[in-house]
């Protein structure tokens, strides 16, 4: 996946900036964003404060972390059942 330019914190601001009372085409001509671009990132960051997206950011590593650590075991467990069951 592409990183963005921008991070989550440039993110919400922008957002911000729009909630403020800037027009839409006008936010995304400053920052050199696209229309779609910014509504993508609307419906996805959209009334969230900075601290919310650190939270967030927080727990998507966690949560990719925990995934490895449960694929590991995972394997563990088939090598395990394929030794006692003698077929190697």
């Amino acid at each position: 996946m592409k990183k963005s330019r921008f991070s989550e914190v440039q993110i919400v601001g922008i957002l911000k900036e729009h909630e403020a009372g800037l027009a839409t085409n006008e936010v995304c001509r400053r920052h050199g964003i696209s229309p779609a671009t910014f509504y993508n990132w609307k419906s996805k960051f959209g009334g969230l404060e900075v601290s919310d997206v650190a939270k967030i950011k927080a727990l998507e590593d966690e949560n990719s972390r925990l995934k490895r650590i449960v694929a590991d075991q995972v394997l563990n467990i088939d090598v395990l059942k394929m030794v006692n069951s003698g077929k190697f």
